[in-house]
């Protein structure tokens, strides 16, 4: 069974759903483990909920990002990791881990890519005043949320909507087809 390590930066709600879809063997994948870059991030407490090791890396005491990667790379190796999913990382990839996992990094993003990437999505979104966003899992690549696209959802945009109601409606989603595109892509099927 494929070896994953999620990689979360905030509060853990796609790691969690991910981690439920594995533990109700639903994945077809075993979340090995938890990378994180926030030391007081409430993924951490998911993570030791549902029993999931975790390494927290500090990109502050590191000389560049790629030196970071480098440590993050080796753990990486002793976890015997195959694939790498990224559940509100919120960092850019070096070519240090995209040369590692060419092909076997996917990510998951609140709008309907090409539109709205990197930080505020759902809030350029409201800005904007488009009437649809939703919810685009890509492969990773150099660029911010520029991968391959493997799978988009629709998600309306109500006259009313906050960005905290639309947030909410697009995590939803998000729990939905996260896990399901992982087992897809463990299947070797995109």
């Amino acid at each position: 069974m494929p070896r994953i390590a999620v990689f979360a930066s905030g509060s853990g709600s796609n790691f969690q759903a991910l981690a439920d879809a594995a533990y109700a063997q639903q994945l077809d994948a075993d979340v090995a483990l938890l990378i994180c870059d926030k030391p007081r991030a409430y993924v951490l407490e998911r993570a030791q909920a549902a029993n999931v090791p975790y390494v927290v890396f500090e990109p502050k005491q590191y000389l560049s990002r790629e030196q970071y990667e480098h440590n993050v790379l080796h753990v990486l190796e002793e976890y015997d990791i195959d694939w790498i999913v990224l559940a509100g990382y919120m960092r850019l990839i070096t070519p240090v881990l995209l040369h590692a996992y060419e092909g076997r990094m996917v990510n998951i993003h609140p709008s309907l890519l090409p539109a709205f990437p990197g930080l505020h999505a759902v809030r350029q979104a409201l800005d904007y005043g488009v009437k649809v966003t939703g919810v685009t899992v890509h492969l990773v690549d150099e660029g911010m949320d520029t991968g391959p696209i493997v799978a988009q959802q629709a998600v309306m945009i109500e006259p009313c909507d906050t960005e905290a109601a639309l947030t909410a409606r697009i995590q939803a989603v998000e729990h939905e087809l996260y896990p399901q595109v992982v087992r897809r892509l463990m299947r070797g099927k995109s």
